[in-house]
């Protein structure tokens, strides 16, 4: 923890850019003013540093999930997954986001115009994204569960007011592809993330954030179209050839 105390805010972000998300959180500068003490940030905002510290070091210490064979899981576990890490990410990164692509706009938009449209692109994802996982959360996921827990205990369901889980389903796969297409443009604006020579250090986090923002993303789809929607259709199947 000494040594974590000792790096200055800008050196933090440089190191891992998902700190910004905690500064930004607790309205430490770390653009502008990056090269302060952690203490001295801490001071100015009345955060307590060593929570702020103990904060730091679970992001520095988090490890990706690219070594789970999630094909194995119970698809009510798998569902139960998706909403508390995927769709929390969405949840916290996107305010955040927002925040920052409203203040490029009005920095760098006049030298960069893509920026404009980078920032009404992620709006509407936004949007989009906050219905789509309601959805989700609200309808489908709680219909997979009840028929984990029909199988488990042998019971009948009734057919859902929307006649078939590939109902559903195909609407959400229809918004993944129109979301997936939004962030290639996104990608393609931003040319594929790479901040230009005049950009500045919130420039550099955004933009990495994006690109964060997309991979999860993309592991979010993949989860969902590739695993959980076929093993919840073939679910369901299995249920009508039994009754």
């Amino acid at each position: 923890m000494e040594t974590l105390e000792k790096i200055t805010i800008g050196e933090y972000v440089a190191k891992d850019f998902r700190t910004a998300a905690l500064f930004s959180k607790y309205g430490i500068d770390f653009c502008c003013n990056g090269n302060r003490s952690i203490e001295e940030a801490c001071h100015k905002k009345q955060v307590n540093p060593d929570d702020l510290l103990q904060e730091i070091q679970t992001v520095l210490s988090s490890k990706s999930d690219s070594g789970i064979d999630f094909n194995t899981w119970p698809i009510d576990l798998l569902a139960d997954y998706i909403e508390k890490t995927h769709h929390r990410y969405v949840e916290e990164k996107t305010p955040i986001l927002l925040q920052f692509l409203d203040k490029l706009s009005r920095v760098h938009g006049a030298n960069h115009p893509e920026l404009l449209e980078i920032n009404e692109l992620f709006k509407g994802c936004a949007g989009e994204l906050a219905q789509h996982m309601k959805k989700e959360e609200l309808i489908l996921f709680p219909f997979i569960k009840k028929m984990v827990h029909a199988t488990i205990s042998d019971e009948l369901i009734e057919q859902p007011y929307f006649g078939t889980v590939e109902n559903p389903i195909a609407m959400m796969m229809h918004e993944h592809d129109a979301e997936g297409e939004r962030f290639r443009k996104i990608a393609k604006l931003s040319n594929n993330y790479i901040t230009p020579a005049d950009g500045c250090n919130t420039y550099k986090v955004t933009f990495a954030m994006l690109q964060e923002f997309e991979e999860d993303l993309h592991k979010h789809i993949h989860l969902e179209n590739n695993i959980l929607f076929p093993k919840a259709t073939k679910l369901e199947k299995d249920f009508s050839a039994q009754s």
